[in-house]
């Protein structure tokens, strides 16, 4: 389905034969799909680097660190 999006199918120059609701509705669709796609970029990454274990709760530590870690992914990716 991202083959679909990424090549460009749905763009402004080529949707000439597409109702424009449609485009739109394509377009908020992919902007879903690549904000979720970042969160889960950032929650593998920032879980990796923070929970050593797994436990029935996060300990202080472990949540500052992912708290720093998920705030430093969003300055980066603005």
């Amino acid at each position: 389905m991202s083959d679909l999006f990424d090549n460009g199918s749905y763009s402004d120059k080529d949707n000439k034969g597409i109702d424009p609701e449609l485009a739109e509705l394509l377009m908020v669709e992919k902007q879903k799909a690549q904000f979720n796609a970042q969160i889960h970029e950032f929650n593998d990454f920032c879980w990796d680097k923070c929970v050593d274990k797994p436990g029935s709760k996060l300990d202080g530590r472990t949540e500052t660190c992912i708290n720093n870690c998920v705030d430093r992914f969003i300055d980066y990716i603005k």
